[in-house]
C-alpha cells in the first residue's frame, strides 16, 4: 500500500528533510507552505509523487484550505507532519502581543486543527500516524516558545493515549539546536560542543523512524534524553538561572 503524507513547514528546514526522508522511504508527499515557487522547486526534487498546496497557516483561509484537504476521504493523509514554525528573539516582555498570538497559534493551535481534521478519517480507516515537531525548549523553562513547544508535546500524548486502539500513533520529535535557518533567524551562533548540535537530515530521520517504531518522544539523541528526564528533578528557578546565564 503506498501511503501518502502532509508536511507543513516543508519548503525548508526540518519539514523539507522530512519531507525528503519520507521520500526516500516511499511515500508520497504534500508540501504546504507559504512559497509556492520554493514548494515546486522541493516537489521537482523528490523522487516520489508530490502535490504542492501553498497556504498562510496563520490564516483562517490558509488553514482551513489545509484542513480540508487532511480531511478529504477519497485522497486520505495516512501520515501527519505538523513542523511550521518560528520563535521570537525577543524576551517575553519586550516581544510584541501580536508576535506572541501568531506565534502560539503557528505552533500551538495549528498543530492541534490538523490533527483535529485528520484524526476522524484516520479512525474510519483503522490506521494513521501524526508527527509533530516540538522542541527539547518543551522541557525548559525557555518562555513562551518553550510554553507553545510543551502543548504540542502534550497534544501529541494526548491523542497518542486517547486514540492508540484505533491505530493511530503519535509522535513529538524534540530536537535540540539544528543547523537550519530557523536558529540563524533568531541570532543563535552555533556554539557549544559539538552534541548539542544536528543536522536537520539527522533530526528528520530519527523523526520519521520514531513514528515508525510508535515511540511517543524522539530527541536529538541520549544525551538531550537524559537532560529531559532529569530535569523534572531541577526547581524551575535554578533552571532558568542557568538558561539565562547561558543567553547572557
Amino acid at each position: 500500500m503506498r501511503y501518502t503524507a502532509l508536511v507543513t513547514g516543508a519548503s525548508s528546514g526540518i519539514g523539507l528533510a522530512i519531507a525528503r526522508e519520507l521520500a526516500r522511504v516511499g511515500v508520497d508527499v504534500v508540501l504546504v507552505a507559504r512559497d509556492e515557487a520554493r514548494l515546486r522547486e522541493v516537489a521537482a526534487s523528490l523522487d516520489t509523487a508530490t502535490e504542492v498546496l501553498a497556504a498562510d497557516l496563520l490564516t483562517h483561509e490558509g488553514l482551513e484550505t489545509v484542513a480540508q484537504r487532511v480531511s478529504l476521504p477519497d485522497r486520505p493523509i495516512d501520515i501527519l507532519v505538523s513542523n511550521a514554525g518560528f520563535g521570537l528573539a525577543a524576551p517575553f516582555h519586550e516581544s510584541s502581543i501580536e508576535d506572541e498570538r501568531r506565534l502560539h497559534e503557528l505552533l500551538s493551535f495549528v498543530p492541534l486543527r490538523l490533527a483535529h481534521a485528520a484524526l476522524p478519517g484516520m479512525r474510519e480507516r483503522g490506521r494513521g500516524w501524526i508527527l509533530t515537531v516540538a522542541s527539547f525548549a518543551a522541557f525548559i523553562p525557555y518562555g513562551s516558545y518553550s510554553a507553545s513547544k510543551a502543548h504540542a508535546v502534550n497534544l501529541s500524548r494526548s491523542i497518542r493515549s486517547r486514540y492508540a486502539h484505533d491505530g493511530i500513533r503519535a509522535t513529538a520529535l524534540c530536537p535540540g539546536f539544528v543547523h537550519t535557518e530557523f536558529h540563524e533567524r533568531m541570532g543563535i551562533d552555533e556554539d557549544g560542543p559539538d552534541w548539542m548540535w544536528a543536522s536537520a537530515d539527522d533530526i528528520a530521520r530519527k523523526g520519521v523512524r520514531g513514528l515508525r517504531r510508535n515511540q511517543p518522544v524522539v530527541h536529538s539523541n541520549a544525551a538531550f534524553a537524559a537532560i529531559a528526564k532529569g530535569l523534572q528533578l531541577v526547581p524551575d528557578t535554578w533552571q532558568g538561572s542557568l538558561i539565562n546565564s547561558y543567553r547572557d
